[in-house]
């Protein structure tokens, strides 16, 4: 009988992900989050309108996202921008990062919202230029869109073998998902690819996505 070693094992170049529940966010930001949201459904009209005479079919908003302007500098996302700031850094040191000479500064932030009709959905992209990305889930449920990650090694999707289970997350997945509820919370690496599965237009499905940057101290002294 073949005698197999007994090797040892490491893990390197994981990717951390961080979620927490904070219900706390939900009534202020829901509110805070519903003027975007009209705003922007409002401007999606035309485009509803001009869509549904040329296929002669009204299809609704199906497809077309409800998507708010920057709300970096609104005053409702400050206890919340807050509360993501404090623990942006602890994310990064907890995973090997000095960030004693960088501060860090929110680069984007913004609510958005799937269509009513359903076919909402995001392809896979990644966040340029920052270090911290994350979701705050509004409002969802088990029959909504929800977000999906990929992994980031290039050099492991040039290579894939066939997956055993695909159901399992394992060392062999390339994709992982989330289900989500309303007042999750999702913290993650900006370089790390996201997208959101396809909604059926069920229930509501509104989040807010945000992006963090570290910029150096020495820079900021000169400015």
């Amino acid at each position: 009988m073949k005698t197999i070693p007994k090797f040892t094992r490491d893990e390197l170049f994981k990717t951390p992900i961080w979620y927490i529940r904070a219900p706390e966010f939900l009534p202020s930001l829901n509110k805070a989050s519903d003027l975007y949201i009209k705003k922007s459904r409002k401007l999606l009209a035309p485009d509803i309108k001009e869509r549904n005479k040329r296929l002669k079919k009204d299809i609704g908003d199906y497809g077309l996202v409800a998507h708010s302007t920057e709300l970096i500098n609104e005053l409702p996302f400050n206890g919340f921008k807050e509360f993501i700031g404090k623990h942006a850094a602890d994310f990064l040191i907890w995973q090997g990062w000095d960030v004693s000479l960088y501060n860090f500064f929110y680069s984007e932030l913004w609510v958005q919202e799937f269509p009513k009709a359903g076919g909402g959905y995001h392809q896979t992209h990644i966040h340029w230029n920052g270090q911290v990305s994350g979701f705050y889930f509004l409002k969802c449920s088990s029959r909504t869109s929800y977000p999906l990650f990929h992994d980031p090694r290039e050099g492991a999707l040039m290579n894939r073998l066939p997956e055993k289970e695909v159901i399992k997350s394992t060392y062999a997945s390339e994709t992982i998902n989330y289900k989500v509820r309303p007042g999750q919370l999702i913290i993650f690496p900006s370089y790390l690819p996201h997208s959101f599965a396809l909604d059926p237009g069920l229930d509501p499905f509104r989040f807010i996505h945000f992006n963090l940057q570290a910029v150096p101290k020495k820079f900021m002294e000169q400015i």
